[in-house]
């Protein structure tokens, strides 16, 4: 196996959305994990981040479409919010004033070792403990 790639939400929301701009180079990434060839890493925070959406809408299946490719997504590890996440994203907030979301999926990155964070939020740049690429 590869690098370690850890996922933000919103990569999954280009996938899954099929965005415009943004799918094609997703889809490549994903395509990666669901190989082999790379490792993929997924927080479970990003689970409520992906089904508020659909679940405001009214479309629990939607929600359940989602969740349900998420959880079964080859060689992908959705981590759980355990102590060292814990402590590495509070960490996370003190020293670059994230937000809680964004410190609990870099943390987790960090934690399950990735070699990379792919987000499409350049504030999460600052970060220094993972490699955080921007797309």
């Amino acid at each position: 196996m590869g690098q370690v790639t850890a996922f933000d939400s919103s990569i999954f929301v280009y996938l899954l959305e099929s965005h415009r701009r943004y799918y094609s180079t997703v889809r490549k990434l994903f395509l990666e994990v669901e190989s082999g060839e790379n490792q993929g890493i997924f927080a479970n925070i990003g689970l409520i981040e992906l089904l508020t959406g659909p679940k405001q809408l009214g479309r629990y299946d939607i929600a359940y479409e989602y969740k349900n490719y998420i959880q079964n997504f080859p060689n992908l590890i959705i981590t759980e919010l355990n102590e060292p996440i814990v402590n590495f994203a509070s960490d996370l907030r003190g020293r670059y004033r994230i937000k809680t979301p964004d410190a609990v999926h870099l943390a987790s990155a960090i934690v399950y070792g990735a070699d990379v964070f792919i987000t499409n939020d350049k504030a999460l740049k600052k970060v220094r403990e993972v490699a955080v690429k921007v797309l």
